[in-house]
């Protein structure tokens, strides 16, 4: 099956199946916190479709899907941006603030966020690497 591929390709599975492990992770997290801020909705809403279109992309890519995934790739990776800036500030939001060094251990995890970056990034990479 593997056999042939090329690079765009198997990239865009694995960073389609990342992103579904991701929604999972965040979704477990955010309704932990009882979706407390309106943003905590926007990451558990967008890593699964994320996830589906670079998966079918994998398989299927007419043109106007290669443009709807790389859209919603530039909004991801500024959503990651976005998302690390409130963890960041919800880390100072806890007792003792960032002189607390507890707080980054067990608030918001600030490196989670960056993560949706760093995947959709990687979709970008993978849409233009040919």
């Amino acid at each position: 099956m593997w056999h042939g591929w090329p690079l765009e390709r198997v990239l865009l599975l694995l960073d389609g199946l990342a992103f579904a492990l991701m929604a999972i992770q965040v979704t477990l997290f955010h309704s932990r916190q009882n979706f407390r801020h309106w943003a905590m909705w926007v990451p558990v809403l967008e890593t699964p479709v994320f996830a589906l279109f670079a998966i079918t992309l994998a398989f299927y890519h007419p043109a106007w899907l290669r443009w709807v995934f790389a859209l919603m790739m530039w909004v991801g990776v500024g959503v990651g941006f976005y998302g690390a800036y409130l963890h960041a500030v919800g880390v100072g939001q806890r007792v003792g603030g960032y002189s607390q060094s507890q707080n980054f251990l067990l608030g918001p995890p600030i490196v989670l966020p960056l993560m949706i970056s760093a995947l959709s990034a990687l979709g970008l990479l993978a849409l233009y690497w040919g």
